[in-house]
């Protein structure tokens, strides 16, 4: 597949930003698959970064995680959140009140682990202009873990206090990687309740806005990506037709 929107118009030494969208969840795991489809088809190496918001609560299960509970299929079903599949792995994730981040790297490094830790380094550094400290877990990975954020490995990000603050995971497809992870800024405390049956991550004292956390991190990945310089590149009406198929 070939678009006209896709990695091929941008420059080598750039790489495509999308503006921020918020969808349903399922137009947003399509959007990400697509973007990451569009780059490998296309044979190019220009990285694409996103960020985005949800429409609806929802919760995205792992590509492998099997265990589903009663509950989340009663919150489904009575409409207090969307239940869907992510294209990558891990646990699941409560999408509402957050901020969710997406990167094609064309050119990642092929070990899962260490692609991991160098989009922590510039995560962590991002948020050290806010003032925050953030730095990678240390538990065991869980296959089909129930709550991505009950436990931190070295694919996910902690403050000072070991509390999980951002959890990421990965979608290979020949040689190329999808990245997306969640940042929950202002999570609904009844709804991760029922959910989880814990309380939801707290920031001390308040969270950053999500336009903050989004402009500290454009810059930090732009960085980390040997300067690269991001140009603004919204959907083409293809894409939008694909994703919204997908």
């Amino acid at each position: 597949m070939t678009l006209s929107a896709s990695c091929r118009s941008v420059h080598s030494r750039h790489g495509r930003l999308l503006p921020h969208l918020t969808l349903n969840g399922a137009e947003q795991m399509a959007l990400d698959a697509l973007l990451l489809q569009q780059c490998w088809t296309g044979g190019h190496q220009q990285p694409v970064l996103r960020f985005y918001g949800w429409n609806r609560p929802s919760l995205s299960l792992g590509r492998h995680q099997r265990e589903i509970p009663e509950a989340w299929r009663s919150l489904a079903r009575t409409g207090e959140l969307d239940l869907l599949r992510r294209p990558s792995g891990g646990g699941a994730v409560l999408h509402a009140g957050g901020l969710t981040y997406a990167l094609v790297w064309p050119e990642a490094p092929r070990q899962k682990r260490e692609a991991y830790l160098q989009v922590n380094r510039w995560i962590s550094a991002g948020f050290a202009t806010l003032g925050v400290r953030l730095n990678p877990g240390e538990g065991p990975a869980q296959a089909g873990a129930t709550n991505c954020f009950a436990r931190s490995t070295a694919a996910d990000l902690v403050d000072i206090q070991g509390s999980k603050r951002i959890g990421s995971a990965q979608f290979w497809q020949h040689g190329h990687l999808l990245q997306h992870g969640e940042i929950p800024l202002n999570p609904p405390a009844d709804l991760w309740q029922s959910v989880f049956g814990t309380d939801p991550p707290q920031w001390t004292p308040t969270a950053p806005d999500v336009s903050t956390v989004e402009r500290a991190l454009i810059s930090s990945f732009g960085k980390g990506l040997s300067n690269l310089a991001w140009i603004d590149q919204p959907l083409s009406s293809e894409e939008r037709t694909l994703m919204q198929q997908g």
